[in-house]
């Protein structure tokens, strides 16, 4: 080789591993679990963790001279010939974790959209109805739609009732952190921390201040507010204006029918006025495009979804929740809703963010067969804390998703019933 670097496979957390097989022969173990084979897996994950340092390490090494290729051969620095430049130190001192959160739920306890409908009178009542709407067109699978979407639909609303960024970002200052949050953040110090939030970036920007975590690291929805006030209309106001009314008159639970309506209003007028540019414009950061940004930065970071953690509790992180587990990493729903929880490797129900400790410090130690390992020691949860429940197999979800229910709509409140 040019260059390598070195890790033991025995010791923590190899041992168990190799305990397990103890007695099996290679070909047994590969005809019966193939790359399912839990110390199979646990080389495998700390190899990749691997291989980007040595890309860079290796590229470095080169720049500074240290090693070179001269007549076919691997020299150093001085000239002679060698077997390969060894880069173990500079490796494990670039080696990191990598956790990905979504925003509100797990770091903040509003839904950013519904407290600024809030702002102005029946904006609340006007949001529910979006938000349903939103999860009938994302659950339908309409194309180009994604969860979330929601924060393009509302900008004629919040353009037609003044709201402006002090606003957005004076919510963000008032906002309450899930408990627990900060000091979690604060503690993962062996960890690279990012947020792929749904939310508009003027109020995410000060949320990620607040907790903690670099604004390099976030991913959330563009919304140039100033931009779309400018262009609208009157006309085009006094149409919102009507259509805010007939929302408010929809007879409840008539699904058909408010999505007939809203589907119109959405896609067929209000692209023909100025507000329209917004519809096609703000594309929130919701379902696919959640996942997107997640590989985006873990490929930055020479990493895969299986090496990775994400956390996230409703559908506008399932894709996301479903590409890190599908891959191997890990899935966490905290205090997740129906449509997040089927997606995720473990479920956890609290009131404080700091649980999640013992998921990750398994985690570090020996991967996902640590994390079960870790949880079936905690199969009962101590009141609204470390309600801990393993999903990776499990078909009924109808136990832990009561549970994480109640705890949501402690936590939550009102944004708790939210999809």
């Amino acid at each position: 080789p040019v260059t390598y670097g070195i890790f033991s496979l025995r010791g923590e957390p190899f041992d168990r591993y190799w305990d397990e097989i103890k007695g099996r022969s290679i070909a047994e173990v590969k005809s019966q679990e193939g790359e399912g084979n839990a110390l199979f897996r646990e080389i495998r994950r700390h190899g990749l963790a691997r291989e980007f340092p040595l890309i860079i390490a290796t590229l470095k090494a080169f720049s500074e001279g240290r090693v070179r290729i001269e007549g076919g051969r691997v020299v150093d620095n001085s000239g002679q010939a060698i077997d390969g430049y060894n880069l173990t130190e500079a490796i494990e001192r670039k080696k990191m974790n990598l956790i990905f959160f979504d925003m509100e739920g797990p770091l903040s306890v509003q839904d950013n959209a519904y407290e600024l409908m809030k702002l102005f009178p029946n904006g609340g009542q006007v949001f529910e109805v979006i938000s349903r709407y939103d999860d009938l067109v994302a659950l339908e699978g309409r194309e180009g739609y994604e969860p979330g979407d929601t924060l393009a639909l509302i900008v004629p609303f919040l353009i037609h009732h003044g709201i402006t960024e002090e606003d957005i970002i004076g919510l963000a200052e008032r906002a309450a952190l899930v408990a627990g949050a900060r000091e979690l953040i604060m503690s993962l110090v062996d960890w690279q921390v990012f947020c792929i939030s749904t939310s508009y970036e003027q109020y995410a920007h000060r949320i990620m201040q607040r907790v903690g975590i670099a604004r390099e690291n976030l991913a959330c929805t563009a919304f140039p507010i100033k931009r779309y006030r400018s262009l609208a209309r009157e006309e085009n106001l006094a149409m919102v204006a009507g259509i805010e009314q007939e929302i408010l008159a929809l007879k409840p639970g008539d699904d058909e029918g408010m999505k007939k309506r809203l589907d119109r209003f959405f896609w067929v007028e209000l692209p023909r006025t100025s507000l329209g540019l917004a519809l096609r414009e703000v594309k929130p950061i919701g379902g696919r495009r959640k996942a997107a940004a997640l590989r985006r930065f873990a490929r930055a970071h020479g990493q895969f979804p299986e090496q990775v953690v994400v956390v996230g509790d409703s559908i506008t992180d399932a894709r996301m929740l479903e590409t890190v587990d599908r891959a191997g990493g890990l899935a966490i729903a905290f205090n997740a809703n129906e449509y997040a929880l089927p997606y995720a490797t473990i479920g956890l129900a609290s009131t404080n963010l700091g649980d999640l400790k013992i998921a990750l410090d398994a985690w570090e130690e020996g991967g996902r067969v640590a994390v079960e390992r870790a949880i079936e020691k905690r199969a009962v949860g101590k009141g609204d804390r470390e309600n801990f429940q393993w999903l990776e197999r499990r078909s009924n979800l109808e136990e832990p998703l009561q549970i994480h229910q109640r705890i949501r709509r402690l936590v939550r409140e009102e944004a708790g019933k939210l999809g």
